[in-house]
């Protein structure tokens, strides 16, 4: 699937501020923010295709796993891109660390680049489930990898995965009285920043620190 790209050539940045006062309109929310402080902010990715190849080298693995096979990969490539990938025999990217099943995907999104069928230049125009659609016919790319991509590679400011079990979690301690359907739509359209509270309030408590609530 080619992507249709005479869509309007960005999206506008994520204002932390407006976003961290509308989710204080919820007092759980609120209550979260003053105990995690202020995040980092996000902003699109230069390189959205090396960042989807280091997002599937990581999964499954620690930050210090993952952030040792990305240095070997690059080590052995020089330039992280899609020619240098695809002419890499499989199985000297396996001896750097990634699995055969990662092998197999980090060539089928170089492959998909390079005929391009996944146009990482111009997927920053796309609406997110046009994203999310021009992703998953990839081997190994499901929905949670694809809004991953969506939150830490092109910054988009109203994505939610349902699919991750940390964020389920977090809605269901803190929330145990509502539909996260009814939660999730309070929320909007700053749900990234929500999630990423969620993530860091369940890091610091994990961590010792008081549950809110």
């Amino acid at each position: 699937m080619r992507l249709n790209t005479s869509m309007p050539t960005s999206f506008p940045l994520l204002h932390h501020a407006d976003a961290a006062a509308h989710l204080s309109g919820d007092p759980t929310m609120r209550e979260l923010i003053a105990h995690n402080g202020d995040l980092p902010v996000l902003a699109p990715t230069p390189g959205p295709f090396g960042t989807l190849i280091r997002s599937v080298n990581g999964q499954q693995l620690s930050v210090k796993a993952a952030a040792s096979i990305h240095a070997r990969l690059l080590d052995r490539l020089g330039t992280l891109d899609a020619r240098a990938l695809l002419q890499t025999p499989g199985d000297e990217l396996r001896a750097v660390g990634l699995s055969w099943a990662k092998v197999r995907t980090v060539k089928a999104i170089a492959g998909a680049e390079q005929a391009g069928t996944v146009d990482f230049v111009h997927i920053a125009t796309l609406p997110d489930e046009a994203v999310i659609a021009a992703l998953l016919p990839l081997p190994g790319i499901g929905r949670w990898t694809a809004e991953m991509f969506l939150m830490f590679a092109l910054a988009r400011s109203d994505v939610f995965s349902l699919g991750d079990l940390a964020l389920r979690q977090g809605l269901a301690r803190l929330y145990p009285d509502m539909p996260a359907d009814e939660v999730l739509a309070g929320w909007t359209p700053y749900r990234t920043l929500a999630a990423r509270y969620l993530w860091a309030d369940n890091h610091r408590v994990r961590a010792g620190g008081e549950p809110v609530g």
